[in-house]
């Protein structure tokens, strides 16, 4: 599964010059943690959230950890304190991805990163969609049914180029148990870690065997 067969299309957005008041409106009425920032064309210049709302709400000075005052030495949480518009509170740049990129990798990106929102973007940078951490969990609760079709569809065939036919599939509430034959211990490894990584799997049962070599 794509990140494209996830995203929200319809997104709300805000201008550099957009008065933090009215992001704070936006994120309350429209019941969201963040909005992307764009320019003119359309292209992502950052994303402002809830938790860039807090430091500028916190004041100069509320008492933070260690690590607060050495960014207010380096002057990065004290532009956010000044901030008057989503410009100078956004954080900069976007940790963006493409529409074709796997769901895993969004995923993967949000928790290494600790986002809760990637914006999507074309190849030149522009707005296409966003993904948000409620769209991936809303991914994990699909049907059995869905799961073996990718399985057999974009991990055997399109990815490892192999005939879906020679294996048995049975998913049973997430819990995938696969049979077959490939052509070495490393094959049968590969297919494992690529099941593992399709939404909705919650574990891999293999019983693919391969031909030793004599």
């Amino acid at each position: 599964m794509q990140v494209k067969n996830v995203m929200t299309k319809r997104v709300v957005t805000v201008a550099p010059r957009t008065p933090l008041k009215d992001v704070a409106r936006l994120l309350v009425s429209h019941r969201v943690s963040g909005l992307p920032v764009v320019d003119e064309d359309g292209s992502v210049l950052g994303v402002v959230s809830e938790a860039d709302i807090l430091v500028k709400e916190r004041g100069r000075n509320g008492r933070g950890s260690l690590l607060d005052h050495l960014l207010e030495v380096n002057g990065h949480q004290l532009v956010k304190h000044g901030a008057r518009d989503a410009a100078d509170a956004m954080t900069s740049p976007a940790i963006t991805i493409r529409p074709e990129r796997p769901v895993a990798e969004a995923a993967g990106l949000m928790l290494d990163r600790c986002v809760n929102r990637l914006p999507v973007v074309d190849h030149k940078g522009k707005l296409l969609g966003i993904v948000t951490r409620a769209d991936l969990v809303r991914a994990f609760v699909r049907e059995d049914k869905a799961i073996e079709q990718e399985i057999r569809d974009d991990v055997i065939l399109r990815t490892l180029w192999n005939t879906p036919e020679r294996f048995r599939i049975d998913v049973v509430g997430g819990e995938v148990t696969i049979e077959g034959e490939v052509h070495d211990a490393e094959s049968a490894e590969l297919l494992t870690r690529f099941i593992e990584r399709v939404p909705g799997v919650v574990g891999v049962r293999s019983r693919v065997t391969w031909a030793v070599p004599s």
